[in-house]
């Protein structure tokens, strides 16, 4: 019996490796309906490739390039928000929540609320609004699988075990395009240089989010939330083969890992598979005498301190994450158009943070609420760029 699966955000990278693989199994899987941003031509593809049952671009402006894309397929699609909800709503077995940024709120959040299986690979769900998602998820009897390697290889290395016997949940960096970088050539980094990321393609904001360490910022969020575990409990290092993704610190003083090749695929295959293991054409198997050596190092806060302000949000709770994303994703945006430089993007963000300590203390109620503070600091951040310029 096939399982029916959903994509939000199938033109994506995270996207793409999951419908290479449903293309691998099309006996094992059908395909619901694919959600794209605003490239037409990528869905309709994909559309047509996979068969699917229906098609939606997040941009309503694209309906129209969508629509004739798939002229004579039989496929139905739509466009806006309205087409996305739609989406989710149709029957599914799985569905992959792989739309980034604070955009993938509600579609992650509308397909939890029918109780459906998430392969959640939409962090910014969990940093902008995990207590609600956590409670929303029991609530609904939805189930949250991780795709990120990182927590993919955590929830593994766990298996049965008690979070109560772990010590300590670690994930990997590969330390990004600068880890062997001084400051003062990092602060004059391009967009170019920040996005050259060495282990992963993951598009452009995701890899400045990897070169600055707000990404494992982002992660230890995440993990906070998916399995129950205090900050204080929870650890990044430095792995440049980035062939152990996840260490699991027993108190007994066993320690448990994920390994694998980098390949987003493996993660995918595994909350596809639920409970099997898929075969994966292409792949790498992993060869640790070909690897020869695995190096670790210690993740310097101070060259990177993205990192250190994401662990106090963590820290700090309530909605701190919700504002340090928004932030974040302003000043990306920022460094990429040239407006602020790379360490601008940190500047950003502990401003930002600093500036809504007072007046947003609780953790959203909801994600309206989550969309509405990430909506007001974004506007506070947007405002605050060209001040950062005056002031440079």
């Amino acid at each position: 019996m096939s399982l029916t699966v959903t994509v939000l955000g199938a033109t994506g990278s995270i996207g793409r490796s999951t419908t290479d693989l449903l293309k691998q199994h099309p006996d094992r899987f059908r395909v619901g309906a694919l959600v794209g941003g605003r490239d037409a031509a990528a869905l309709g593809q994909l559309a047509r490739e996979l068969n699917a049952e229906f098609a939606a671009l997040a941009d309503e402006s694209a309906g129209p390039s969508l629509r004739e894309v798939l002229s004579g397929s039989g496929i139905p699609c739509g466009a806006g928000e309205g087409a996305v909800l739609e989406a989710v709503a149709r029957e599914a077995d799985i569905v992959v929540a792989a739309v980034s940024g604070a955009a993938g709120l509600r579609p992650t959040h509308a397909a939890l609320r029918l109780g459906r299986t998430v392969a959640l690979a939409n962090k910014e769900s969990l940093v902008c609004a995990g207590d609600a998602f956590m409670r929303d998820a029991a609530r609904y009897g939805a189930r949250l699988l991780p795709v990120d390697s990182e927590h993919n290889a955590l929830a593994q290395a766990l298996g049965d075990g008690r979070v109560s016997d772990v010590a300590k949940m670690t994930i990997t960096a590969s330390g990004g395009p600068f880890r062997t970088w001084e400051m003062q050539r990092i602060a004059g980094a391009s967009p170019e240089e920040a996005a050259n990321h060495p282990t992963w393609s993951m598009g452009m904001k995701i890899n400045i989010d990897s070169a600055s360490l707000m990404n494992k910022g982002l992660e230890l969020i995440e993990a906070h939330h998916l399995f129950g575990i205090e900050h204080e409990r929870l650890d990044v290092i430095v792995h440049p083969q980035s062939v152990i993704h996840g260490l699991v610190f027993w108190h007994d003083g066993a320690v448990t890992a994920g390994l694998a090749m980098p390949d987003m695929r493996v993660p995918i295959a595994h909350c596809l598979g639920l409970g099997d293991r898929l075969t994966i054409a292409r792949g790498r198997p992993l060869d640790l005498a070909a690897v020869g050596s695995l190096t670790f190092e210690a993740a310097d806060e101070t060259r990177f301190p993205c990192l250190r302000i994401a662990r106090a949000a963590l820290r700090d709770g309530g909605a701190a994450p919700t504002v340090m994303n928004a932030a974040n994703e302003i000043a990306v945006a920022a460094f990429i158009k040239g407006a602020i430089p790379f360490y601008g993007i940190a500047e950003l963000v502990e401003r930002a943070c600093t500036r809504f300590a007072g007046i947003h203390r609780a953790a959203p109620a909801d994600v309206d609420e989550a969309l509405a503070i990430d909506a007001e600091v974004r506007r506070w951040s947007e405002h605050a760029v060209p001040q950062m310029q005056v002031a440079g």
